[in-house]
C-alpha cells in the first residue's frame, strides 16, 4: 500500500474513533412514551389514528361553534408553540393544533415521508378526521410553507391564511441557520446525530430562534430536548432535512385565493423579514405586520399583540370582509360551518 494511502486510512480511523468515542461519551438517550405523554400532555389531547398507522397527537380547544382555526407549528417544535394563543383566542374560536410527524408526541411517519406535500396530506388528514368543512389555517416557518401549500392545494376548503415567519419564500437565512440544522445537515456528523442530541444544542439552536429572550425559560428547552428524544424522532428529523427544501412557486401563490395575514418578526434570523414582503407582493389580497424586536416565533414572544392581529384578521373575515376584496372574502355562514 503507498504512503498516501495508509496516511488517508489512518486519518479515516483516527475519525472514526473520535466518532465512536463522541457517541458512548456524550450521546442521550430516547425518553420513554409513557414518560413524555404523562409531562407534555394535557386533558385537552388526542391521540387520534389520521391515516393508517399514523397516530397524531393533537388537541381541538374552544367553543365547537366557533370559527375554526388550524394552527401547524415550525420545525422542531410542537403543538405547545401555539398555547399562547390558545389562552387568548380559545373563549371565541375553536383552535385546533397538532403534532406533525417526527414532531412532539406524534413521532415518526409510517411511510417515512417528511416533504411539504406529505406534510400538507396529513394536514388534510386531520382537517377531515376533525369534520370541518371551510376553517382558517395559520402556520409559523416550516408549518407556515406547508400553510400556503394546503391553501394553494385546496382553496375552496381555506377561507383565510395566515402566515407566520413562514418558510417556503426563495429567501433563506444563510449565515444563521439554526444549529440544530447546521448539525443535521453536515456529513457523518448528521448519521451521529440522532443520538449525540445534548441540551446545550436546543438551547442555543432557541437562543438564535427569539429576540424576546425571556420566553427562553428552562421548562421550554427541557420540552423541546425531551420531545426530540420521542423514540424515533431524532433519525426522523435527519430523514426530514435529508428530504430538502421546497419553496412555493409563483404558480404555486398564485392558486391561494384566501385573504391572509403575514406576521413577521423584524429580528427573524432564520427566514428574513424580506420574505415577508415577497408573500405580500405575490398575494394581492393579504395584509401585512411586522413587529419590531422580535423574532423567529411572534406567537410566543408578543402572544398579546399577535392573538389581537389574528382576531381582528379573522372578525373581518366573519363579517364585511372589507379588509381584503370583497369578491375572495368567504361568507360568514361559510366560514363558521364545521360538523
Amino acid at each position: 500500500m503507498a504512503r498516501g494511502a495508509r496516511i488517508a486510512v489512518r486519518i479515516v480511523a483516527g475519525v472514526v474513533a473520535l466518532l465512536v468515542g463522541a457517541w458512548l461519551i456524550f450521546r442521550v438517550p430516547d425518553v420513554p412514551i409513557a414518560t413524555l405523554r404523562a409531562k407534555y400532555a394535557s386533558p385537552a389531547s388526542q391521540f387520534v389514528e389520521v391515516m393508517p398507522g399514523l397516530v397524531v397527537h393533537l388537541r381541538d380547544e374552544g367553543p365547537r361553534d366557533g370559527v375554526p382555526i388550524v394552527l401547524l407549528h415550525g420545525s422542531n417544535a410542537s403543538l405547545h408553540t401555539w398555547q399562547p394563543w390558545v389562552a387568548r383566542l380559545g373563549a371565541h374560536f375553536r383552535v385546533i393544533s397538532f403534532d406533525f410527524p417526527a414532531h412532539g408526541l406524534t413521532g415518526p411517519a409510517p411511510d417515512g415521508q417528511y416533504t411539504q406535500g406529505a406534510y400538507a396530506k396529513v394536514v388534510d388528514a386531520v382537517i377531515r378526521n376533525r369534520h370541518i368543512d371551510r376553517f382558517v389555517l395559520g402556520g409559523n416557518s416550516m408549518g407556515g410553507g406547508v400553510a400556503a401549500r394546503y391553501a394553494a392545494d385546496h382553496p375552496e376548503r381555506v377561507a383565510g391564511l395566515i402566515l407566520v415567519d413562514a418558510s417556503g419564500t426563495p429567501y433563506r437565512a444563510n449565515s444563521d441557520i439554526p444549529l440544530a440544522l447546521r448539525v443535521a445537515q453536515a456529513p457523518i456528523i448528521r448519521d451521529i446525530a440522532a443520538s449525540i442530541t445534548p441540551r446545550s444544542l436546543i438551547a442555543a439552536s432557541f437562543a438564535g430562534a427569539v429576540s424576546v429572550k425571556s420566553v427562553m425559560t428552562p421548562a421550554v428547552i427541557d420540552r423541546y430536548w425531551e420531545l426530540l428524544r420521542y423514540p424515533g424522532n431524532r433519525v426522523a428529523t435527519i430523514a426530514r432535512f435529508a428530504q430538502g427544501y421546497s419553496p412555493l412557486t409563483a404558480a404555486d401563490l398564485a392558486r391561494i385565493t384566501a385573504p391572509t395575514l403575514i406576521l413577521w418578526g423584524r429580528d427573524d434570523h432564520f427566514i428574513p423579514v424580506a420574505a415577508a414582503g415577497y408573500f405580500a407582493k405575490m398575494l394581492p389580497h393579504s395584509r401585512t405586520v411586522i413587529y419590531d424586536g422580535v423574532g423567529h416565533i411572534p406567537m410566543e414572544e408578543t402572544p398579546d399583540r399577535s392573538a389581537a392581529d389574528v382576531a381582528a384578521f379573522v372578525a373581518a373575515l366573519t363579517t364585511t370582509g372589507a379588509a381584503f376584496a370583497p369578491d375572495s372574502a368567504p361568507s360568514p355562514s361559510a366560514l363558521g360551518r364545521s360538523g
